[in-house]
């Protein structure tokens, strides 16, 4: 029967009563050190005789019925007062509690840069506050890329749209088109689409990787890098790119279809911003506890403060000398993502004499870092 109706009650409620029980048997205990003894005294001097260097008097004293009286009178006086110091107390010590339950009932997803600052004293309830700032801090950064992301992939999407509503209203008011006319327009209209469908299967990769892992499984990096690039040397010869590789077994563990994507989109990536009679070079090797993956690649000059912002969605480098960006901005972003899903480390460094050189730390299969 207690359990339940204790549930019921506030924590101050059961703090309180927790603390007046703490007073209560505190002056109990009192009461019994200080009665017991002169209720013993008390009986020995009414059964024996007084000694002879015994001093006496004529004062009054206290009898044993006097000090029982007021042994309970004193302990009828502790429960009221035992319960307005656990009351008083309970509420000193649930303050920043109440000051933290109080600030995050008014965050909102729209109202997420206020924050708690409890400040002194530090303790268990401070700390708890500063870990919910670190958290609401977190979660505005989160939604904020977020708007972003929704904004420029609403962006991107709608491009190729308006491009093939373009297209089909021009043809379609040519009174004078004829069928290799709206044959050039189907293809330029396949053109859009295959543009669309890359970008949309670029974004589920993207919210593939940012979902995380869900399945662990031993691989080696060098079996997936090699897959890769089978499919990929046809694509880097029209460019005019070399691929090379230098591959020993890298055993980790992960998800092989992420793993798989990170590499492609890596390969992509330095495929792509490349220039012709450049190349691009893949390595995994194992070092200590950890695997490599290390791709690298010719290219044009890359300032270093801009390294981070390609890892963003929809960021790409600078436009080449015709003006045209390359690609959706959407490979290193997945890359990231894949990355932060496995507990990866990420290494890049713009090369001097142009291109880049990204490095993916992986734990090895012998030493899982997943949870």
């Amino acid at each position: 029967m207690t359990g339940p109706r204790l549930a019921g009650r506030s924590l101050q409620t059961r703090l309180a009563l927790a603390y007046a029980a703490g007073f209560y048997a505190a002056g109990v205990l009192v009461l019994l050190f200080v009665a017991v003894p002169l209720t013993s005294v008390n009986a020995a001097t009414s059964v024996g005789r007084p000694s002879p260097g015994a001093i006496t008097g004529t004062g009054p004293g206290i009898g044993l019925p006097q000090l029982l009286t007021g042994s309970v009178v004193a302990l009828i006086l502790l429960i009221p007062v035992s319960l307005a110091l656990g009351w008083f107390v309970s509420g000193r010590f649930l303050r920043p509690l109440r000051a933290i339950t109080a600030t995050a009932k008014s965050i909102s997803a729209g109202d997420l840069h206020r924050r708690l600052d409890l400040g002194e004293p530090v303790d268990e309830l401070t700390e708890l506050g500063h870990t919910l700032d670190d958290l609401f801090a977190r979660l505005q950064a989160s939604f904020d890329a977020q708007r972003h992301f929704v904004a420029n992939a609403s962006h991107e999407l709608r491009t190729p749209l308006a491009g093939l509503r373009t297209l089909l209203e021009v043809t379609l008011a040519d009174p004078d088109a004829d069928a290799d006319t709206l044959r050039s327009a189907c293809r330029e209209a396949l053109a859009l689409g295959g543009h669309q469908e890359r970008l949309v299967q670029a974004l589920l990769a993207l919210a593939t990787g940012e979902r995380g892992v869900t399945r662990w499984d031993a691989l080696d990096l060098a079996r997936i890098v090699e897959g890769v690039l089978v499919s990929r040397r046809r694509q880097a010869a029209e460019k005019g790119v070399d691929l090379a590789e230098h591959l020993t077994p890298a055993v980790t563990a992960g998800d092989p279809g992420l793993i798989e994507s990170l590499v492609a989109n890596l390969i992509d990536n330095a495929v792509r911003h490349n220039h012709p009679d450049g190349y691009v070079k893949v390595t995994t090797q194992t070092s200590g506890t950890q695997v490599a993956l290390t791709v690298t690649n010719s290219g044009p000059v890359i300032p270093g403060d801009q390294i981070q912002r390609l890892f963003q969605p929809f960021q790409r480098p600078a436009p080449d000398r015709h003006g045209h960006h390359d690609g959706h901005g959407l490979g290193l972003a997945i890359v990231n993502a894949v990355a932060q899903a496995h507990r990866a480390t990420l290494a890049t460094s713009a090369r001097p004499e142009g291109g880049l050189s990204i490095t993916v730390w992986f734990a090895s299969e012998a030493h899982p870092n997943r949870s």
